[in-house]
């Protein structure tokens, strides 16, 4: 939806960069653990993963009308994984090399669903869940089941571990959107068509 909204406005305001990068580092090191470990899944899920938020990448930067912060941003992003690739290639012996990067990957993975804490709070103060989005939360809670379910059936930690926050955080924002009903937030009435 944000990159429909941007393409549509041909604008990125009230989208917000930092998602965009961190999911796109995040599907990188799980690419990369997924071609360390062979599993087809994880390297074809985060390959599609990686193309589109660089897609978003791309579009946001060019609807973006300051591009100088943008820019430093995507090559931050860069060296922090020319950097990861070339620790875990040059530094990392191949026998902790797949663990390490799991543990990784995970502890990254658990920070990025962690990160929306901030707007359970501000729902909860304000009694109103028009900051979250509903269909987030659904792609949130399929996709972190769905992980969660791969890597019980592979017995890989690092792949069900980080998912379980998701399906947590998911869970508390459906009771969110349960408890505080979209209606009653308005603060407005319609105007008459």
């Amino acid at each position: 939806s944000d990159l429909r909204q941007m393409l549509a406005t041909k604008s990125v305001e009230n989208i917000q960069f930092l998602p965009f990068l961190t999911t796109d580092a995040n599907n990188v090191g799980w690419l990369g653990y997924g071609c360390l470990k062979g599993d087809g899944t994880l390297i074809t899920v985060n390959a599609i993963g990686a193309a589109l938020q660089t897609l978003y990448i791309l579009v946001y930067l060019y609807y973006s009308p300051a591009k100088r912060p943008v820019l430093l941003q995507i090559l931050l992003l860069l060296a922090v994984v020319v950097t990861g690739c070339g620790y875990f290639a040059l530094l990392v012996d191949t026998g902790t090399r797949l663990g390490q990067l799991g543990l990784f990957c995970s502890i990254f993975t658990i920070t990025m669903y962690l990160s929306p804490l901030a707007d359970l709070a501000k729902v909860v103060r304000s009694k109103s869940t028009r900051c979250l989005s509903f269909p987030l939360t659904v792609t949130t809670f399929v996709a972190s089941s769905s992980w969660t379910l791969y890597g019980l059936q592979l017995h890989d930690p690092y792949i069900t571990v980080p998912n379980v926050p998701g399906i947590v955080t998911s869970l508390v924002r459906f009771w969110l959107f349960r408890w505080y009903q979209p209606g009653q937030d308005k603060s407005y009435s319609p105007l008459p068509a």
